[in-house]
């Protein structure tokens, strides 16, 4: 489950939790809708810590500039 399965997760747990007012015997709406926004809220840290551990910061390259050296004697 991505980052956008996550999100989704919690929204419709949001939805469910504090937009509807539907009334099914034997489930709680509410308890499903939090339950819902707590497994996409953890889905997101674990998303985003696994991400943060994967990212490799690379330094730039250095680059030494060439000096001309002159064999003659005569150097510009």
């Amino acid at each position: 489950m991505g980052l956008g399965g996550c999100i989704i997760l919690i929204v419709v747990g949001a939805i469910l939790a504090f937009a509807t007012d539907w009334h099914m015997q034997g489930v709680d709406l509410q308890l499903v809708g939090v339950i819902c926004m707590i497994v996409g809220l953890i889905g997101v840290a674990t998303f985003s810590s696994i991400y943060r551990r994967r990212r490799v910061v690379v330094p730039p390259p250095v680059v030494e500039e060439e000096r001309h050296h002159p064999r003659d004697g005569y150097g510009l």
